[in-house]
């Protein structure tokens, strides 16, 4: 990534199609106003609790489509730990992550699926290509120069940059939010985390020089956030 690149990074969506769909286009316009390199960062979590997971997930394929086009845009996404709970329902013939997950909004996943092809057979009704796309996700994406890691839930400060995906998509150890607990090492020199999956208490944007939190608690009420990380800048937030 070139060191003059903006990020946008786009907390848990959970299903809110048209607040994801309103940030695109903001983003879309701060990046024309400004100009030079941007990439967008999907932060996980697309699917469950909300009204419309397959249209969330068609909105960031849909984004990274385009990209593919731009001349100074790219578009990532990276896997959530609810993407993981929807991919082991899928595969889970025992039907106990089926259990798990739908007891944690995938139930609302599927209404979504099921609604817009008509198939009432839920793994039927979630299209090959958006499976394919979530299996091929990856946890977590690293800016080297400017020492700026994204995923969607955390890092283990004791295993970096080596954490398991299983982290990355689903810590909430206080050895990860505590920074005054991260060890001495020179993998963490400097460096600074940007994540979403826990959502903010009071539905604002959470930054302090190791990490910064965009979930802003999109489907509880709260805004769907975005931060712009510009080179040599202070954070600074969309929201919709």
């Amino acid at each position: 990534m070139a060191a003059d690149t903006t990020y946008y990074a786009i907390g848990d969506v959970h299903g809110m199609a048209t607040k994801l769909a309103t940030l695109h286009a903001m983003i879309r316009a701060d990046h024309a106003r400004r100009g030079g390199k941007a990439a967008v960062i999907h932060l996980g979590d697309y699917v469950d609790r909300g009204p419309d997971s397959r249209q969330v997930i068609e909105l960031a394929m849909g984004f990274e489509r385009d990209a593919e086009d731009a001349k100074n845009l790219t578009v990532f996404s990276l896997l959530g730990n609810h993407e993981q709970m929807l991919l082991d329902a899928f595969d889970d013939v025992n039907a106990t992550a089926e259990q798990h997950w739908m007891m944690n909004g995938g139930a609302d996943a599927v209404k979504s699926y099921v609604r817009a092809s008509g198939e009432p057979d839920w793994r039927r009704a979630i299209d090959a290509a958006h499976a394919d796309w979530l299996r091929a996700l990856p946890t977590m994406l690293v800016d080297e120069t400017r020492k700026l890691v994204f995923v969607h839930a955390g890092i283990d400060p004791v295993t970096y940059p080596e954490c398991k995906d299983e982290v990355r998509i689903w810590t909430r150890s206080p050895r990860f939010f505590e920074a005054d607990r991260w060890p001495d090492r020179p993998e963490l020199d400097g460096l600074r985390v940007v994540h979403g999956h826990t959502p903010t208490p009071d539905f604002a944007p959470y930054a302090d020089g190791r990490r910064i939190n965009v979930d802003t608690g999109a489907v509880y009420g709260g805004p769907l956030t975005c931060v712009v990380l510009e080179p040599k800048a202070d954070a600074r937030y969309l929201q919709v």
